[in-house]
């Protein structure tokens, strides 16, 4: 009899065939896109300012300044941030109306679009197409980094919901790594292959349309959201296999607490009380999984790695090895998650963080004390990498989505989705002033954020591992009661000395 019971025990801790392909399917046209736009713009960097400054020849009949050709280029880097920004934006109302997987097979016209208006900026000579279509490819990816993380969320069994939502983060490191593989010069790197590599966004796009109509649309949202019994229970089925009685119980519960009540807008969330802990949890997570210091250290990465005296020729693979790094910390902290938890994950993760960002200044600082310096601040950058891709970066986005019942969590999304956009653009546009006037020093800016992150989610977030969405509702609530009346207790307290 024991010898069952544990056999029963270790099939439930794995997720069956179809729950594993509905990850990837969903994944692959989600945050694998924006991890390989991130990613893939930056090995034809030279070739498209040459193409630029040729157009710009041929139709002016003189050179473009320098001023004018960077203003063009940035806003081809930076108009991907402006284009998530909306798509997060519509992404979480797209969900409710169409649904979670409608939402995601509809988000490819935006994919496909794109790669056609980049793949004809080169033989139409119109580099205003680069522009438009880096814009596409930014709402693509802000939709899919929305709504594919409700999807995995909700199609998910609790006790393995941390493991496939995991598929987010997993998905965006494989999506930087491809893109830094394919822009090797070998692959698609060279000049005349550009044009091909930045189209190269329509492949994970068609692959989601062939693949993703196999699988059923989420569970939570055909039985509380379109009162589908039915169809609940055949997604159940096609997802879980036969062991699904627990799921169903748990998605009716949430039903049954949900009566009456509509998916509610961002601003009716932000002014909610109930969940002010909830969502300033998910505002603060999200505006520091941008302003933590990844960004800088890659942008550190290039200058420690020619320090180092790694040759200009050989500096792109070693680029790829920090994509294959956080690749691995990912897969890692997937396998991980339900063992250890989450707030054990994020919470360690931050504190590694912290002390990434004291030794990566120390070595800065005495960068040419010794040729032993450069090579511990090279350890430093990938010790960082796995620190960030153990905890905030993996965590992040199953908070969001364990935090809130199912007629919060698309506004949610959308609120959480909405900071992190704006906090990247504001990490890119700040970001290169705080090193010109902070240099090496920079890192102790990240560091108090790093520091004070991990104290906050020490304090606040409760530990949210194989709990249902009610009661983790449930806890928070209990958490703010015991405030509260902690708050009246030192009130009554002052009142009683005054009189």
């Amino acid at each position: 009899m024991n010898f069952n019971e544990g056999s029963v025990q270790s099939k439930k801790e794995f997720p069956n065939k179809s729950l594993l392909l509905a990850v990837c399917a969903a994944c692959i046209g989600g945050t694998f896109q924006y991890g390989y736009n991130i990613s893939v713009i930056n090995a034809p960097t030279t070739y498209v300012q040459s193409f630029i400054n040729e157009t710009w020849r041929e139709r002016y009949q003189t050179n473009i300044s320098e001023d004018v050709l960077t203003l063009l280029w940035s806003t081809i880097v930076s108009i991907f941030t402006v284009g998530g920004f909306i798509g997060v934006t519509i992404g979480g109302t797209l969900s409710v109306k169409l649904g979670r997987k409608g939402t995601l097979l509809t988000n490819n016209i935006f994919a496909l679009t794109a790669a056609l208006l980049i793949g004809l900026s080169y033989p139409t000579g119109l580099f205003e197409l680069l522009i438009i279509g880096r814009f596409f490819t930014g709402i693509n990816a802000g939709i899919g980094i929305c709504v594919q993380p409700l999807y995995l969320g909700e199609i998910a069994p609790t006790s393995l919901r941390g493991a496939m939502g995991m598929g987010t983060s997993i998905f965006i490191t494989i999506g930087i790594l491809t893109g830094q593989v394919i822009g090797l010069k070998e692959l698609l790197g060279k000049e005349e292959y550009w044009p091909i590599l930045l189209s190269t966004t329509c492949i994970p796009a068609i692959l989601q349309l062939l693949i993703l109509p196999w699988f059923p649309e989420s569970p939570r949202f055909l039985l509380i959201d379109r009162g589908d019994d039915e169809g609940c229970k055949k997604a159940l089925k096609q997802l879980h296999c036969a062991d699904y009685d627990c799921e169903w119980e748990d998605i009716e519960k949430e039903r049954n607490n949900l009566v009456d009540f509509q998916a509610k807008k961002p601003w009716e969330l932000l002014s909610d009380r109930s969940i002010r802990w909830q969502l300033l949890t998910i505002i603060l997570l999200n505006a520091a999984q941008q302003l933590n210091g990844i960004n800088a250290i890659y942008f550190y990465a290039d200058y420690l790695f020619k320090q180092a005296g790694i040759p200009a020729d050989t500096r792109p693979y070693v680029t790829v090895g920090t994509g294959a790094c956080e690749c691995i910390t990912a897969l890692t902290c997937g396998m991980l998650i339900e063992c250890l938890g989450r707030k054990v994950l994020i919470t360690g993760g931050y504190t590694l963080m912290s002390i990434c960002c004291v030794l990566f200044t120390l070595t800065l600082t005495f960068q040419d004390a010794s040729p032993v310096i450069p090579y511990l601040s090279m350890a430093c950058v990938f010790a960082f990498i796995l620190s960030f891709g153990l905890g905030p970066g993996g965590v992040t986005n199953i908070l969001t989505t364990e935090l809130f019942t199912q007629t919060s969590r698309p506004a949610a999304y959308m609120i959480a989705g909405s900071v992190n956009w704006l906090s990247f653009f504001f990490i890119g546009l700040v970001f290169p002033f705080i090193v010109i006037g902070l240099q090496q020093y920079c890192f102790l800016v990240f560091l108090v954020i790093c520091s004070l992150m991990a104290v906050y989610i020490y304090l606040v977030i409760p530990e949210t591992k194989n709990k249902t969405f009610l009661e983790i509702q449930n806890e928070f609530q209990t958490s703010k009661s015991r405030k509260d009346r902690s708050a009246d207790g030192v009130g009554t307290t002052l009142l009683s000395t005054s009189i």
